[in-house]
């Protein structure tokens, strides 16, 4: 039980984190997103380079066959991290947080295509009512400022679902996870930088702290949730990830004035709903597994 209490306090400081990086990057202001990307990932590239230092972990993907999972997460995690960035900067923070939540349940569709891991009726049922929450937050209809960023929000979390199948596709597979990271990070640099040449906009120095701020946040939080799972498997704590919701809400409201409408808050509650019952199905099947 303490176990579980220490992995819960570490993925809700996981949550403050991711928060905090959603924070930075619209206080950053009309920095261009592939920039804010570039140094999300730059700080990232060096606290992976310090822990395969640290603990003497090869630079090695622990095979050929492996690349492919390597760059299959690369490719998926860039384009989330760019759409989630952008709608970030264009919608409301919990909007945004929100619509980055559905990764899991995209996770669960490239899963069954990629992985051939089965699906089952209730995955099926709460990945449709996850979809049908996302529609009260993209409104339709409601012009193409809103539903734009919105779009691109769904595309954001769609991607981070891509990327999590090739994370536990590599990890089936051995590769060392600062690995992972350290690949990741070196990819996602190198693709920003075309498009930081094409359109580079100077930046003051209180914008620049900022931008090193959302990788020190972000990094703050892949080692935070790293710990909790260390402590704690998913299955037991996985749901208080949407504390992040909370605290991107928080923010919101005091930083820059932003509340949520009764449909946004509609959907929130409807995603949160099926992501609670997958856990809670999940948790109970496993525990029925359980010798006696």
């Amino acid at each position: 039980m303490k176990e579980k209490h220490i992995g819960i306090l570490y993925i809700i400081l996981a949550a403050f984190c991711f928060a905090c990086m959603s924070l930075f990057i619209k206080l950053a202001g009309d920095i261009p997103t592939f920039e804010k990307s570039f140094f999300r990932n730059l700080v990232a590239i060096f606290f992976a380079l310090g822990i395969m230092l640290r603990h003497h972990i090869p630079f090695s993907c622990n095979g050929k066959g492996n690349l492919k999972y390597l760059f299959a997460r690369a490719i998926g995690g860039t384009i989330g991290i760019f759409c989630n960035f952008y709608a970030i900067d264009h919608l409301v923070m919990a909007d945004a947080n929100m619509l980055n939540k559905l990764s899991p349940f995209f996770a669960i569709i490239f899963s069954f295509f990629f992985l051939r891991e089965k699906i089952k009726p209730y995955q099926i049922g709460c990945v449709c009512l996850a979809f049908i929450g996302a529609l009260f937050i993209l409104k339709p209809g409601g012009g193409a400022f809103t539903t734009f960023p919105s779009f691109i929000g769904i595309l954001g979390g769609l991607g981070a679902g891509f990327a999590y199948t090739f994370v536990r596709a590599a990890s089936q597979h051995k590769v060392p996870g600062p690995v992972i990271v350290l690949f990741f990070s070196v990819f996602s640099c190198a693709a920003c930088i075309p498009f930081c040449i094409a359109d580079f906009k100077c930046f003051s120095s209180l914008q620049l702290f900022y931008m090193l701020c959302v990788g020190l946040s972000a990094t703050g939080g892949q080692f935070a949730i790293t710990a909790a799972y260390s402590h704690s498997p998913a299955r037991e704590i996985s749901v208080y990830d949407y504390t992040q919701i909370l605290f991107a809400a928080l923010f919101g409201i005091l930083f820059f004035g932003e509340i949520p409408d009764r449909y946004s808050l509609l959907g929130y509650a409807i995603i949160i709903l099926a992501s609670v019952t997958i856990f809670v199905i999940q948790k109970k099947a496993q525990e029925k597994e359980k010798p006696v």
